[in-house]
């Protein structure tokens, strides 16, 4: 969760901005992802929001899709969630698909990664789940 509402939220040049402040980030190591059998490097960032609360994002290309959008103001009674793979991230930006969450779809905390599939593979491929699942990520705690 991003914005609450009355909130304004843009992402410029990559940067997650909140009513018109960059929220703080630093560069941290690399998140190597081989989950396909390769080894891809992917820049890892911690951001700090204005209350403290501190997470990693991953930023797999420059000047992605996502990277430059306009300002979103989050409407009363809604909240603005981002994912934390910034380039590969269904999420609020996203107006025609996800939106801005009312608070009624609001229903607790994530706390575990129940089951988790591969890029660009629907999980209805039962056929494909020996390879597409991410195993690694299963039933792990959400910090």
């Amino acid at each position: 969760m991003i914005g609450l509402p009355g909130d304004r939220i843009q992402m410029i040049g990559g940067r997650l901005h909140i009513n018109g402040v960059a929220v703080r980030r630093e560069r941290v190591s690399d998140f190597i992802d081989d989950e396909d059998g390769t080894s891809e490097r992917v820049r890892r960032w911690r951001e700090t929001l204005p209350n403290g609360v501190s997470y990693e994002t991953l930023d797999l290309q420059e000047n992605g899709f996502l990277d430059n959008t306009e300002e979103y103001v989050v409407p009363s009674g809604h909240y603005f969630m981002m994912g934390d793979n910034r380039d590969n991230s269904a999420d609020s930006r996203v107006l025609s698909a996800v939106g801005y969450v009312p608070f009624e779809n609001l229903i607790g905390k994530a706390q575990v990664i129940f089951f988790s599939i591969g890029d660009g593979e629907p999980a209805w491929h039962l056929w494909s789940w020996p390879f597409s699942v991410r195993w690694s990520r299963l039933f792990t705690l959400v910090r």
